[in-house]
Order: structure tokens, then C-alpha cells, then sequence
């Protein structure tokens, strides 16, 4: 007898368009193909609200909105519950601790955007999204993913530095070595030919360990 197929959620992967969608916020209904137009994305999702890492992940997100702000790049909260849970838990963390999360915050009540973003994952868990952190630049293409699970928070300096790496190596054609921040040396693309790869040993300009290795300062 054949075997059911088994069914494959949907994972979307670096270098994917953004799923496209309409979601309630609590900034009003948002469609992704039209919201922050010629500017980054961070799309991040949490677990639930009024639930203590949470509202430490999403306070951190708030104290750092200027950062994010001067990198050009808007910040979209998403988890699966109401538009009066969110308003609710805003309100009560500025009144307790006197942060506001003034940023859009998806009521993701059907998982429509939990599902298309598999943020659901069901070894985790089925009615929970996880904490993941979607880097969407200005033409709605996917550049970095993050996913962490239920019970460990993110770690606010990678993700900016993630993101500026990402702008960094766009602007410059350039790429990052290990923990790169900003005002370190970047990598130079690696000789494609023979005769780049003479004109690269010949090269003064750039910190050379070999042919295939060289950083220089911007």
C-alpha cells in the first residue's frame, strides 16, 4: 500500500522574497509589500505576551529603537495573540518599567504569518511561535535568519551587528570576517583569475596574509 505522503511546512530560506501578508498591529493593518518602503526590515517574533523573557527581549528592542532607526531599518514584533493582549501588555510594561514598545506588534491570532515565516515548529511547539529574527532589505528579499528557541532570549548587540554587517557588505561589495563590528577590517573579494590573483600578491593596499585572504580598512 503507498505511504501518505508527509506534509512539509514551509521554511522560508536566505535569499527568498518575504512572504508577502496583511496583519492587524497595534499601529493599525500593515502589508508587508508596502510597509517601510526603501528601508530594512527586522520582523522577530515572541512566544507570548506577558511573559517575563519576553518582555525582556521586547524591552531591549525598544531601548535600541534609535539604533535601529539610524541603520534605517523598522522594527515588526509578531506573536499569536489578540490586538487587546498586546495593547494591554504595552501599556503594563510602560507603566511598570516605564519602556514602550513603539513599534508595530502583529495579532497573529489564525498563525497566518507564524506559518508562512515557520515560526511555528512543533517540537517546540504548536501554539507558540519561537523567537525568530527575519532580516528583510528595501527590495522584500530575505538576507539573514535567527531562530532561538522557547527558553533562551536573543542577544540584542548580534543582532545589530548583524545587521550593519549585512548593510556594511552591500555598500562596499565587501565581506565580514568572524565578529566583525563596525570599524574593523572587512575582507575584499578572493582573485577570480589568474591575473587578479598576480595583481593581488602585487597589492600594497590591502593586509594580505595570501592571495585569497586580504582585509583593508573603509
Amino acid at each position: 500500500m503507498e505511504q501518505p505522503q508527509e506534509t512539509i511546512n514551509y521554511m522560508p530560506r536566505i535569499g527568498d522574497q518575504a512572504p508577502d501578508f496583511t496583519a492587524k498591529t497595534t499601529k493599525g493593518d500593515i502589508t508587508l509589500s508596502e510597509y517601510a518602503q526603501d528601508k530594512w526590515i527586522v520582523l522577530f517574533s515572541h512566544p507570548a505576551d506577558f511573559t517575563p523573557v519576553c518582555t525582556t527581549e521586547m524591552s531591549g528592542f525598544a531601548t535600541r529603537k534609535a539604533e535601529f532607526d539610524t541603520l534605517n531599518t523598522e522594527l515588526l514584533g509578531l506573536s499569536i495573540d489578540s490586538i487587546h493582549a498586546h495593547l494591554g501588555w504595552v501599556n503594563n510594561v510602560k507603566n511598570n518599567t516605564g519602556v514602550y514598545f513603539d513599534f508595530p506588534i502583529i495579532a497573529d491570532l489564525d498563525m497566518k504569518v507564524s506559518k508562512l515565516y515557520g515560526m511555528l515548529q512543533p517540537n517546540e511547539s504548536e501554539t507558540a511561535a519561537v523567537r525568530a529574527v527575519f532580516f528583510i532589505d528595501p527590495k522584500k528579499k530575505i538576507r539573514l535568519i535567527m531562530y532561538y528557541p522557547l527558553n533562551v532570549g536573543r542577544n540584542m548587540d548580534e543582532i545589530l551587528r548583524a545587521l550593519e554587517a549585512l548593510q556594511t557588505s552591500d555598500k562596499y561589495s565587501v565581506a565580514m570576517p568572524l565578529d566583525w563590528k563596525k570599524g574593523d577590517k572587512v575582507i575584499v573579494p578572493p582573485p577570480k583569475t589568474l591575473s587578479e590573483m598576480e595583481d593581488r600578491l602585487k597589492d600594497d593596499t590591502v593586509e594580505r596574509v595570501d592571495f585569497y585572504l586580504a582585509k583593508k580598512s573603509l
